[in-house]
């Protein structure tokens, strides 16, 4: 993957934007269920009062909660609150009495100093917790019959629970009160020893039992509590739905951008890869089938677009759920963290192991595919040979096992794969049993509350969807590394043929003339040489043509001249310029060329002849149908010219494609046309036929170089080149000529004409 990282440069700045949203949904994500903790803690166990310090409360509640403070505290909570009337104003401006009805009929102590509310907070929760140690210790000093209904004298070897658990669910203020006598019967060490047991407890759960003492506060000054749950509730509901709905959108413009990136990627690797198969000379297309580069600029491209889709968003998103999971879950309770570590490391061996199992396989499906593709695309271009032979069950025998091997490595890998998630719903479901069982425990032994425990799970839960999410991503990854390996093949490949950096220009003086020097070639891998020693020159306005055995090299030399191969040594020279010394555009752009098998592409008979001269007019177009004698066969139907070509050219004859594909090279009006063995398909009359037009068309100006199998095409040649089995030139002359000096023109000539025209 990492070999095609150039293609995501032009995306860098979208890709960075898409970072920030991730970051920006993953907080959102984890910030969830802090607001959740919060509703259940502060919303519903503290009705929604959130500090410890109340913001007014009674000068009998003041002067009771002072016996449970330090000198220190008192000193601070002095300053912080002033005595005031029910008609004053609070420092917010406020009318005191219509926050605090009581007020109307005395003075209340309201809190005035807003600098020390941490100060204020702690001092009063260090109080409160006081005070449940002190009860805890008082059963047996007189009127004890006064203390709050409850269980408050459980011993502190057995931790209260929660706030039902201090006794002071029901709490009367009165009944407190009315403890002032006997808390001054308490000895000097007892209240430090309380105080002392106080600040051992945690922070948490002084300040939850502050909050009784400020709800109790609240009431008594006519407070109406049950409002102030209900506002904090709804408030925190609407920051939850707030952050959600901005999680939302986030999500929505992630899967846009990740869509519109992946797209644009395999968009711009298609484009290059094709543009560099057409780059390909014959060498480079040896070594890759037809049908493994079509599996690669199709399949092996949507893998890698099917994995930036889905992992622009999963390979940012999960490492910050994950880990922002684990450190948030951390701050809510440390004690747990080895949970964990537990599921870290359960689900790091269970995706390794995968990955392990399967990685192997995913480099064999390719293959594999690229073999399904080769026997379909064999199948099907070759069906009417395969319907000849009578070998149907033969192909489709070969078709099946291909099918068959593909499908049982694909089963495999589904196998291994689909185990992950009941694994993962496991864990998942193993893991918030792990964390209620523990955090039960702790709940009772009062170091940690019920929503810290709905929120440890809810980011135990993230950090296992992280680990899934990433899971997933070993689906695609290994697939698409090996796709995206495959596609890196390809681009990669040096070209054998390539332009030279400064092209040189054509002679015109030499113009017309194609001249082969000692020219020898031999294909990769081969053990000798095709051509051996191959020299000749061809004239302006006349003919050369080629004719041998099969397999003497014939459509070698035209591949040499149109520079699909380079010669292995000697010298081409086309209008005197080496053809390695000039680009490979202006050289084909100055050839009319005719395969062997007339090609046509999809489109009409009109689009098929403009093809290398898009701007011809209809008048070029009609003559070049009329000199390749295929005006007839386009007259006959309805729309001619515009009747459309099949798919190569399957819905025309042979002979037909042949003589499109010859007026589609005159439609060009090239400089020099070559024609290999493109009259095969034609029968004697139109062959001859075609060729007096042709040399009538071409006149003095056109050099042509063609190759036959039939002495019968090249018999008013100017020049016929004899190539013997060995790739050697054997003869060269005129048709009267080699007759007389050439056994191996002869023999051929005499398999095909009759003796008085041997004479």
């Amino acid at each position: 993957m990492l070999k095609l990282k150039r293609y995501l440069k032009p995306f860098i700045w979208v890709l960075l934007l898409t970072f920030l949203l991730l970051f920006g949904q993953a907080m959102c994500d984890l910030s969830l269920p802090n607001y959740m903790s919060n509703i259940v803690n502060i919303g519903l166990q503290q009705n929604g009062i959130e500090e410890a310090a109340p913001e007014a409360l009674s000068q009998k509640g003041l002067m009771f909660i002072e016996n449970f403070m330090s000198e220190e505290e008192k000193e601070l909570v002095r300053s912080s609150y002033t005595l005031k009337k029910g008609d004053e104003k609070d420092a917010d401006g406020k009318e005191i009495q219509s926050l605090y009805p009581a007020a109307a009929d005395g003075e209340i102590y309201v809190k005035t100093d807003r600098d020390h509310e941490e100060e204020l907070d702690t001092a009063f929760g260090n109080a409160s917790w006081t005070f449940v140690q002190v009860l805890q210790s008082m059963d047996s000093l007189p009127g004890a019959e006064a203390l709050p209904s409850g269980d408050v004298s459980a011993p502190p070897s057995d931790p209260p629970e929660e706030e039902s658990a201090l006794g002071m669910e029901d709490l009367k203020l009165e009944q407190l009160y009315a403890m002032q006598p006997m808390l001054a019967q308490l000895p000097p060490g007892k209240l430090e020893a309380a105080q002392k047991a106080a600040l051992a407890t945690d922070e948490a759960f002084r300040k939850q039992s502050a909050v009784v003492f400020v709800r109790g506060f609240y009431e008594e000054l006519g407070v109406d509590v049950s409002a102030i749950e209900s506002s904090y509730v709804l408030r925190m509901g609407l920051v939850m739905l707030i952050v959600a709905l901005l999680g939302g959108v986030a999500t929505i413009l992630v899967s846009l951008i990740s869509s519109r990136v992946s797209s644009g990627v395999a968009r711009n690797l298609r484009r290059d890869l094709f543009n560099k198969v057409e780059s390909f000379s014959s060498g480079e297309f040896d070594q890759f089938s037809t049908a493994s580069l079509i599996t690669r600029s199709t399949n092996d491209i949507t893998q890698i677009q099917l994995v930036l889709q889905f992992g622009i968003r999963v390979v940012c998103y999960a490492p910050i759920m994950g880990m922002g999971g684990i450190l948030m879950a951390l701050r809510k309770s440390p004690s747990m963290s080895w949970i964990l570590a537990l599921i870290c490391i359960v689900l790091l061996t269970l995706v390794l192991t995968i990955f392990s199992v399967v990685m192997p396989r995913f480099k064999i499906l390719q293959k594999l595919t690229d073999k399904l593709n080769l026997v379909s695309r064999e199948s099907l271009s070759g069906l009417m040979v395969i319907r000849a032979f009578g070998t149907r069950k033969h192909e489709e025998a070969r078709f099946d096992d291909a099918n068959q091997e593909l499908t049982k490595v694909n089963r495999f890998v589904n196998r291994v794969m689909v185990t992950m998630m009941p694994l993962m719903m496991l864990i998942m479901n193993g893991t918030a049993l792990l964390i209620v069982w523990v955090g039960a425990h702790q709940v009772s032994q009062a170091s940690m509350q019920v929503g810290d425990i709905m929120a440890f799970i809810q980011y135990a839960m993230h950090v296992i969807m992280s680990f899934l999410f990433i899971s997933m991503m070993f689906v695609f990854v290994p697939r698409a590394s090996v796709s995206a390996e495959r596609i890196h093949e390809v681009l990669s490949t040096e070209l054998s043929i390539y332009d030279p950096e400064t092209p040189k220009p054509f002679d015109d003086a030499k113009k017309g003339t194609i001249e082969f020097k000692s020219v020898n070639f031999r294909y990769d891998g081969a053990d000798e040489d095709v051509l051996h020693d191959i020299s000749f020159t061809t004239k302006r306005g006349k003919t050369t043509a080629i004719i041998g055995p099969t397999g003497s090299g014939k459509s070698t030399v035209v591949n040499l001249i149109m520079r699909f191969y380079d010669v292995t040594a000697g010298q081409i020279l086309v209008d005197g310029v080496d053809v390695r010394e000039v680009s490979q555009k202006e050289l084909r752009a100055r050839i009319g060329y005719v395969p062997q098998k007339g090609i046509l592409l999809s489109g009409t008979i009109d689009s098929n002849l403009r093809y290398g001269k898009p701007d011809a007019d209809g008048e070029e177009v009609r003559q070049a149908a009329e000199v390749a004698q295929a005006a007839g066969f386009i007259g006959e139907n309805e729309e001619g010219y515009d009747y459309e070509i099949a798919q190569g050219g399957s819905n025309v004859s042979g002979g037909q494609r042949q003589r499109l594909s010859i007026a589609r090279a005159l439609v060009k009006d090239p400089e020099y046309f070559i024609f290999d063995d493109s009259f095969s398909a034609l029968d004697l009359k139109t062959d001859a036929t075609l060729r007096k037009a042709l040399k009538k068309h071409t006149g003095e100006n056109t050099t042509t170089i063609l190759v036959a199998q039939r002495v019968s095409t090249i018999l008013q040649a100017e020049q016929i080149l004899v190539l013997d089995d060995t790739g050697k030139l054997v003869g060269r002359g005129t048709h009267k000529e080699l007759l007389k000096t050439c056994p191996a023109y002869y023999e051929i000539a005499a398999s095909q004409l009759a003796k008085e025209e041997l004479a």
